[in-house]
């Protein structure tokens, strides 16, 4: 059987992975050293968008960035925006050249903030539990705190990635229905996904406690004596009276 602090430390190291993975996606278009400049979420062709300074562009957790035609990566990266939500119309200020479907509508602008905001509830639980997981290496209750926190960050981790999921989805369809390319970025979409895994094997490690050793043996013990007494009780009933007596 192995040890609570394996399990508590193997644990933190998964919850870590997943907390590690999650800073990857959230510093995109914020930094733009590596490997943050490969990560983005959605790249489509604005060629014919008016107002739209690159072709194609990108949009990433801060800003929408444009693509540097020799790495690939991530380029002219415009001014920050907390909760950048996806909204073309808005994002370039126009609806030239942009698809129907993304006009009179909130359903793309309501997806994308609601994703950021997930996605940080996620990272607040999950650094809580990164804390709370040394717990998990002294005590079963440690152990259960960390995996309740734990399981707070991958229910919202879930709701955000599948957030994320529907409306880059939505819009790369809605760029192609109009015909302008488009794809998803894979780095975001693995990392993103793979937080959930690691959240959801983290809780399952939090929670497994071995059986207490000292309560078995107490448990044991208790059980032992009264075994003995109750066969003591019997034997004494059995003795045949001797004579004289009977």
């Amino acid at each position: 059987m192995v040890a609570r602090p394996v399990l508590g430390l193997l644990g933190q190291l998964i919850l870590a992975g997943g907390i590690v993975m999650q800073f990857l996606v959230i510093l995109s278009g914020g930094v733009s050293g590596d490997p943050e400049n490969q990560i983005w979420f959605l790249q489509a062709s604005t060629s014919g968008v008016a107002n739209s300074p690159r072709d194609p562009s990108r949009w990433t957790f801060w800003a929408i960035c444009g693509v540097d035609s020799n790495t690939g990566r991530n380029t002219n990266c415009g001014a920050p925006v907390p909760a950048l939500p996806f909204d073309p119309p808005r994002n370039f200020g126009t609806r030239e050249g942009l698809p129907e479907k993304f006009y009179g509508t909130h359903h793309y602008y309501y997806l994308s903030r609601f994703m950021f905001a997930f996605y940080l509830m996620a990272i607040v639980f999950a650094a809580l539990a990164l804390f709370t997981g040394l717990l998990a290496m002294c005590s079963r209750l440690g152990g259960y705190i960390s995996g309740f926190n734990t399981s707070l960050a991958l229910f919202f981790q879930t709701i955000a990635a599948a957030l994320m999921t529907a409306w880059t989805v939505q819009g790369r369809d809605a760029f192609r229905g109009n015909g302008q390319s488009a794809k998803l970025g894979v780095k975001a979409h693995a990392f993103t996904w793979a937080a959930v895994a690691c959240f959801l094997t983290s809780t399952v490690l939090f929670c497994i406690a071995p059986r207490d050793k000292t309560t078995t043996t107490a448990n044991r013990g208790f059980w032992v004596r009264r075994r003995t007494s109750t066969r003591s009780r019997g034997s004494f009933a059995d003795v045949p009276p001797k004579d004289g007596y009977a």
